[in-house]
């Protein structure tokens, strides 16, 4: 393409464009040192979205804020951070990929210190917005990076370590975050990112120096911007605080929902038609970038809600703390750890789309299996098919971002990684908030089916009762109430598991979409990978 346009150019007289040096053939002096910079950047990255969750009582106890005013310190972040992901195509056009990574970092390393050292809940958020828009473009900066400066045959173990990266952080965020806070204070669950931020953004800047760059001026695209800020944003408080306002009975969340309608429909037309927008939804055109982002998006938000939906049981349902809730999900990040560099290294050997196939066969399985749980299910049978759900999630991240950054051209894998994120982050969204509605709304439904036969008249009933209460008929009522609500919670529990299930079932189908090779662009002309 590029010698086409040289060609026109001199074919009508005009100064002919230089070609750019191929990003392909730079390596730094260091790989393991730049692979390390950029690991531990993303890693603090995606550790923050999680961190601060189990701290919020302790946060807005010493701040003087309510419960509701600390959930903006999770809120604003998501806000802010969503709104940033899908402009990283713009930005690396406009500024280069080393360079918006390193100040991103910087700029991180900024607002982390500002949120510890915020003396106000106002600060704070503010603070939160900050960090959560500036890191946006990290993520999908730091998977170009690592695609670029790998040679073909070794990119399959750059994208399942940012695999790892992935489903690691989000785990160990709230553990880390509720043991910081316990042992020491909130402040520090901002501060360690001071430290692991400035190693990460010196490291890439000097290791990468010299990197060509793919350089534009593309002009700024204001109705574009506007109308995705307005959706977004609107979009995204709608979902963090539907559960709370009661959905559409509050009238507040019909107008956020009125607003981010109108908004994103008007983004994706402008985007669609505008010659030169902020967000080029055109990637979609590619084959493998749809129906990859597609399996990605629902993959990822059955796996968000099984991670989001395990820990609330464990301390509703079975009266577990936080950090032993923490502790009895955290393995199933033991297998991706283990597996990543074989993963990795041997991928490439397989038809990616059956290594994906069986991944979500065993997470399926997984989720059947908790559908089948009950109230004296023990720590170790929690924990064990934690486990197993690893080795699905270990085989599922690196095939699918492989699968759907396989058919962009190099200059378009950090826009297509940012705009597949930004839908992945959209799809987490949307799985919080329908999980635990769906949870909340199928408990109320089973706690009223399971009372439909309970009579205050019955005397066996007033035999239980008694017994239960030791003599008080209350305290008995208030004690059978609670069991009956624990029994509902449970049987809801165990319906969305089974639809879980099914759900990653149906995931395959997408993925099967896709077609080989699955590595010709990103290899630089190397041998597909996983196509035959």
């Amino acid at each position: 393409m590029s010698n086409t346009i040289a060609q026109q150019e001199e074919e009508f007289g005009l100064p002919v464009t230089p070609e750019p040096k191929p990003q392909a053939a730079f390596r730094p002096p260091n790989m393991a040192l730049t692979t390390i910079g950029l690991a531990l950047a993303s890693f603090m990255q995606v550790l923050d979205t999680t961190i601060a969750n189990v701290s919020l009582p302790t946060i807005s106890g010493n701040l003087g804020a309510s419960a509701n005013q600390a959930t903006w310190v999770i809120t604003s972040f998501a806000v802010s951070n969503a709104i940033a992901l899908p402009l990283t195509g713009f930005l690396t056009r406009r500024f280069g990929e080393r360079t918006l990574f390193t100040w991103a970092t910087l700029a991180f390393v900024i607002a982390s210190l500002l949120c510890g050292l915020a003396n106000s809940m106002g600060l704070l958020v503010a603070a939160r917005a900050l960090q959560g828009f500036v890191c946006g473009p990290m993520y999908p900066v730091t998977q170009a990076l690592l695609i670029s400066i790998y040679p073909p045959h070794k990119r399959g173990q750059a994208i399942a370590l940012l695999a790892m990266v992935t489903v690691v952080a989000p785990i160990a965020g709230p553990i880390l975050g509720g043991w910081i806070t316990d042992n020491y204070s909130w402040e520090w669950i901002f501060f360690i990112n001071v430290p692991i931020g400035i190693f990460s953004s010196i490291v890439v800047g000097r290791q990468l120096k010299g990197r060509p760059e793919r350089l534009e001026k593309p002009k700024m695209d204001y109705i574009g911007l506007a109308t995705l800020v307005l959706g977004v944003g609107a979009l995204q408080i709608m979902l963090d605080l539907g559960n709370d306002e009661d959905w559409f009975n509050s009238t507040k969340i019909v107008w956020l929902t009125v607003v981010a309608v109108i908004a994103l429909a008007v983004f994706v037309i402008w985007e669609l038609t505008e010659k030169d927008p902020i967000v080029n939804l055109r990637l979609f055109r590619h084959r493998n970038f749809a129906s990859g982002t597609l399996a990605m998006v629902m993959a990822y938000s059955a796996f968000f809600s099984v991670g989001l939906l395990v820990p609330l049981w464990l301390q509703r349902n079975l009266g577990y703390t936080p950090i032993w809730a923490g502790f009895a999900s955290a393995p199933i990040g033991i297998l991706p750890v283990l597996l990543t560099p074989l993963v990795g290294k041997y991928a490439s050997k397989f038809d990616l789309r059956m290594l994906a196939t069986f991944a979500f066969v065993v997470m399926a399985s997984t989720s059947f299996y908790r559908s089948g749980f009950n109230l004296d299910v023990d720590f170790q049978r929690v924990a064990e098919v934690q486990l197993w759900q690893g080795l699905g999630v270990a085989l599922f991240f690196m095939p699918v971002l492989t699968i759907l950054l396989s058919d962009l051209e190099p200059h378009e894998i950090a826009a297509g990684s940012g705009l597949a994120t930004f839908v992945r982050t959209l799809g987490g969204s949307f799985a919080a908030s329908l999980t635990t509605w769906a949870w909340n709304q199928r408990t109320t439904v089973h706690h009223a089916r399971l009372t439909e036969n309970i009579s205050a008249y019955d005397p066996s009933m007033q035999q239980t009762v008694a017994a239960l209460g030791q003599g008080d008929l209350q305290r008995g009522a208030v004690m059978l109430n609670q069991v009956i609500s624990q029994q509902a919670a449970q049987i809801g529990f165990n319906e969305i598991f089974h639809l879980l299930g099914i759900l990653f079932l149906v995931v395959i189908v997408f993925v099967w979409f896709a077609r080989p090779p699955f590595a010709a662009k990103m290899g630089g002309g190397a041998a597909a990978a996983g196509g035959h």
